[in-house]
């Protein structure tokens, strides 16, 4: 081909085509995530820039007022009406600005900024080389160890980069339950997983089991992002677009105009049911429901403790927030055929994570699957498809995420030479020995088993009356009789603390800074404040329980 017939083709191509429009971005309206996804990128920067010495005062000083800059950008667009008359979709469609989206990245923030003073403690572990140490590794590309490791300890090095680590997990949190495509959907979805990988893998003590957790999850993690995936790929060749409202018009055959290329296969409902089925799959791994649950317990065992604390938090709040948008916003036209396999799948985790636990020697492993029980209490409210529905889900999100943080917080206050005492045999007389530590453990485990004024009361007794109005009765009987089950393993831990006699070789309590006892401080007082008057903050998550379409 000549060189001019060339020029001429690319003018006309040039003349042809309209002008690409510029996307409009509501930058004020995605301030919250603009300024945590922000500060990560500075906390990247610091690591390269700052000297060593003060990297650590940097990081956290950066994180808690990134967080707190993010949470009050939240305020002011709930003040400003943007959860409920200015609720839109904003960022060319990709992301909804509305109630369920504010509330779910404001409980994410907060509980976030707790958890992010439990990784800058550093007083629990004994001085090393006259050098104050953290949860996290010395150098964690150093092998477990090595000649590389015990000089990294020596020298005083510290993990600072859990910081914008846990910047970007947050970043990715906010997103996720805001993603108004499926595609915002998963590029969230990694954002937040790839950082929680890492994280895991860093612990200061018992290096290859943590090691080996992250490994795990990696693994199990790569696996739920692909069937996530592919039910995206399925779902667009069924509706021919990503966009959530596109998709549920054409599910409940209100789409007006229908692209003839589309017309053969928007009739194909196997690419719905599968596609849906298949991104299902993808969110309840996230949230840690049976059978997708078997990274859980040896995720949260091997992790170390802080990060364990946030990511059984802000994860769940993150996930079941994309659930509940996928259900009632892109597939409500498909309820008849999603309910019995949820229902299935809650049954079948109340009852596994509640009778499971009870044969756990592991504190920790005790609390994940205390942690996959509780996922089954929420998938109940999940399926009672109405407004009473979501604002349950909301408000047991909200309660459960701080008593988690709290309760993990305390774990890592009982240690032995080995670090921390996570074998139950080990916390036996641990009332006598520090009854504040053990008292404000106690009152986070009677939370969890869901005894009257505490949070876990209030969110179960809101998912569970949601669920019976909602036609689930059945689920309610099963969510009550598993609650009496884990009851069970929950009271024996406070038997084994208050009741038994302290053995003479047992852990002691450490003396935590001011920021590991404002974390459990505020655990506890959530606690009281969500199970005494849970009135206001009910009526919170009913005004903010209205998805926009």
């Amino acid at each position: 081909m000549s060189a001019a017939s060339v020029h001429s083709l690319w003018t006309m191509g040039a003349d042809s085509t309209a002008k690409i429009p510029t996307p409009h971005i509501e930058y004020a309206q995605l301030s919250p995530v603009l300024i945590v996804l922000g500060a990560a990128c500075l906390g990247v920067l610091v690591e390269a820039f700052v000297p060593r010495k003060g990297r650590y005062y940097a990081q956290v000083f950066l994180s808690v007022v990134a967080l707190v800059a993010s949470f009050a950008a939240i305020v002011a667009l709930a003040a400003g009406g943007y959860g409920s008359t200015k609720a839109h979709i904003a960022a060319m469609g990709a992301v909804a600005v509305d109630g369920p989206a504010l509330f779910l990245q404001g409980t994410i923030l907060l509980a976030s900024l707790v958890a992010i003073f439990t990784f800058a403690e550093r007083r629990l572990d004994p001085e090393t080389h006259g050098n104050r140490v953290d949860s996290f590794a010395a150098e964690a590309a150093a092998v477990p160890g090595s000649e590389g490791e015990q000089a990294a300890v020596k020298a005083g090095f510290t993990t600072t980069e859990v910081f914008p680590l846990a910047l970007f997990a947050v970043g990715g949190m906010l997103v996720f339950p805001a993603a108004n495509d499926l595609l915002t959907l998963f590029i969230a979805l990694e954002v937040f997983s790839l950082p929680l990988y890492l994280l895991c893998a860093v612990a200061r003590r018992k290096r290859l089991m943590s090691q080996e957790a992250a490994v795990k999850y990696f693994l199990l993690g790569a696996f739920s992002s692909a069937f996530l995936l592919f039910g995206i790929a399925l779902l667009y060749g069924y509706a021919g677009s990503v966009s959530y409202a596109k998709i549920a018009s054409v599910v409940d055959g209100s789409i007006a105009t229908i692209d003839p290329a589309l017309a053969d296969t928007m009739g194909n409902d196997a690419l719905l049911l599968i596609g849906a089925a298949m991104i299902l799959v993808g969110l309840l791994f996230k949230v840690g429901a049976v059978p997708f649950h078997m990274w859980t317990p040896d995720v949260y065992q091997g992790a170390p403790t802080p990060v364990t604390g946030f990511m059984a938090a802000a994860t769940k709040v993150a996930a079941f927030g994309a659930l509940l948008r996928l259900l009632y916003v892109v597939l409500p036209g498909l309820r008849w055929d999603w309910r019995p396999v949820m229902w299935g799948v809650a049954i079948v985790t109340m009852l596994a994570g509640a009778i499971v636990a009870i044969t756990q020697t592991d504190i920790k492993r005790l609390l994940a699957y205390s942690s996959i029980a509780h996922a089954g209490f929420i998938l109940a409210g999940v399926i009672a498809t109405t407004p009473d529905g979501v604002s349950s889900v909301l408000f047991y999100l909200g309660g459960y995420s701080f008593v988690t943080i709290g309760a993990f917080a305390v774990v890592t206050l009982v240690r032995d030479a080995g670090g921390e005492a996570t074998h139950l045999s080990k916390w036996a007389g641990l009332g006598r020995r520090s009854p504040l530590v053990a008292a404000v453990f106690a009152v986070f485990l009677l939370a969890f088993a869901g005894i009257p004024l505490t949070s876990g009361f209030a969110g179960k007794f809101a998912v569970f009356k949601a669920a019976a109005e909602g036609g689930a009765g059945p689920l309610v009987v099963v969510g009550v009789l598993s609650s009496a089950v884990a009851a069970f393993f929950y009271i024996r831990v406070i038997v084994l603390m208050f009741f038994s006699e302290p053995k003479a070789d047992g852990p002691t309590v450490a003396v935590p800074s001011p920021l590991t006892m404002a974390t459990i401080g505020v655990g506890v007082a959530v606690t009281l404040v969500l199970g005494v008057a849970p009135q206001y903050f009910l009526d919170l998550a009913n005004q903010a329980s209205v998805f926009v379409r």
